[in-house]
């Protein structure tokens, strides 16, 4: 039976979790969520979700949402092996860790860089100290090894990989970032589909940049 997946191409937790069905072989029934028509909110969403937030993804009856959450499912239920998950205490820690980071700091900080050039403004000062810190973190991670958590690559460089294509629309300087930039340009031709999936997601964030909401 189909996975039912709720998203939207623009969000970058979505397409982590595209791209790793997309190396599981999974089939998606794909629910596609205009947030800007606030769908979301609709009563029939909202008795699937009530946090009315996407990525949401429903197995037979079981919903799950936090792209997070979902990457590590899809792995733990539908993976040949545990490769990208792995059971083993130190090596799940190290990617937990990293999940973590990207929740409570890459991303958001990268957001808030989108969501003002989206708005018509130059990011502030604070703002792009935030993400240029959330950067050097990761330039961090990566020296001496080719995946954000460690010798192979894991569902924590699915969730990396979907924050760090927003860079490719906001054109940010990722000169300074030379572990990022070597680990960005590996992991691109190492995901299948990264693309299809990303090609499609930058023309809908770049239309979201020059559209300048109020």
């Amino acid at each position: 039976m189909p996975l039912d997946f709720y998203y939207t191409i623009s969000s970058p937790p979505c397409r982590s979790v595209l791209l790793l069905a997309k190396t599981l072989g999974l089939e998606l029934n794909m629910k596609k969520i205009d947030l800007l028509k606030r769908e979301q909110h609709t009563p029939e969403f909202l008795k699937i979700n009530p946090q009315h937030t996407v990525p949401t993804l429903v197995d037979s009856g079981f919903t799950v949402w936090e792209s997070h959450a979902i990457l590590g499912y899809l792995v733990n239920q539908y993976g040949k092996d545990d490769s990208l998950y792995p059971r083993e205490p130190k090596k799940r820690a190290v990617i937990d860790q990293r999940l973590h980071f990207d929740t409570g700091v890459l991303f958001p900080r990268m957001a808030s860089y989108f969501l003002a050039l989206r708005a018509g403004k130059k990011p502030d000062e604070d703002i792009t100290a935030k993400l240029e810190e959330a950067l050097q973190f990761l330039d961090k991670f990566l020296e001496e090894q080719d995946w954000v958590a460690g010798s192979t690559i894991s569902i924590a460089d699915y969730a990396y990989v979907a924050d760090m294509s927003l860079t490719d629309v906001l054109g940010y300087d990722m000169s300074k970032f030379p572990n990022v930039v070597k680990w960005y340009s590996k992991v691109k031709k190492t995901i299948e589909g990264y693309d299809e999936i990303h090609n499609a997601a930058v023309i809908v964030l770049k239309q979201m940049i020059h559209s300048h909401p109020e």
